[in-house]
Formats: structure tokens, C-alpha cells, sequence
């Protein structure tokens, strides 16, 4: 299945479908990832799934800002299949697993960086897998801004 582009279009049709205006920002993937977190957002609010293109572009927005917040190499945020980044300041790896990964759904870091769940919640329940010793990501979330 090939993979769909977050477009202006495909916004404006997930955003109608959940009853919000029109998409009306720039045409340049930044812009497009920023209104792909807005209606990500609004679509868990309201219980609904967007697109696979929405939520790529969701994920991609917050990993960007993750990764602004922490700079670094130390720790691997993983939301397979959408996008990984690596952040936090530390000692960092150079080749196979590193050592501090943390991994999660799409909907899982939508909540975390909106405040909907906590990081301790997102534990317990066995939303995110955490591993190595600065693997603990709970002073970052949630992120600023949203």
C-alpha cells in the first residue's frame, strides 16, 4: 500500500470530517505537521482516528519539538511506523540498539505531550516501553506549547 501524503486536501477532509474549519496555513511540511498535530489533537478529543498521514505528520511535530526541548543523542524515541528521534543530552551510542530507548503508539505521545496522560500512567498500563537508565522521559511531558 503506497504511502499517502499529508496534503492540504487530505487535512481539510479529516478536519470537516470532526467539524473544524478549513485548513488555511502555508503549503510547506512544517506548517502542514503543526495543522496535522491540531487536528490529531482534535480527533482524540473527540474519540476518532485520523488518517495515517495525519498522525505521521502529528508524530513528526512533536518528535521535532521532543527533540528541541532535550537536545542530545542519549535517548531513542521510537513511534513505529511513523518516526524516531534521538534526544536528551548524555553519552551517546554509535552502532546497534542503544542503550535508553523508549517506544510508543501514535496515540500514546499525542497524549503524553498534550497532558491527557501522565508518564507514570503511560508506564503502569505498558503504553510506552522504557529501557535504560535515562530512559525516564516524565520531566519532559508534557511539552510546552500545546
Amino acid at each position: 500500500m503506497p504511502r499517502q501524503q499529508l496534503t492540504r486536501d487530505l487535512l481539510d477532509e479529516e478536519r470537516a470530517a470532526l467539524g473544524l474549519p478549513p485548513y488555511c496555513g502555508g503549503d510547506e511540511p512544517a506548517d502542514l505537521r503543526r495543522a496535522a498535530l491540531d487536528t490529531a489533537l482534535a480527533a482524540q478529543d473527540a474519540g476518532a482516528e485520523p488518517a495515517r498521514a495525519v498522525l505521521r505528520g502529528a508524530v513528526r511535530e512533536l518528535l521535532d519539538r521532543l527533540a528541541e526541548l532535550a537536545p542530545g543523542r542519549s535517548v531513542e524515541v521510537r513511534v513505529p511506523p511513523y518516526a524516531a528521534v534521538q534526544c536528551v543530552a548524555g553519552p551517546h551510542h554509535t552502532r546497534g540498539t542503544p542503550p535508553n530507548v523508549v517506544e510508543m503508539d501514535a496515540p500514546t505521545l499525542i497524549a503524553l505531550a498534550s497532558g491527557r496522560l501522565t508518564w507514570a500512567a503511560a508506564l503502569d498500563r505498558g503504553r510506552v516501553h522504557a529501557s535504560g537508565p535515562r530512559a525516564d522521559l516524565s520531566g519532559l511531558f508534557p511539552l510546552p506549547g500545546l
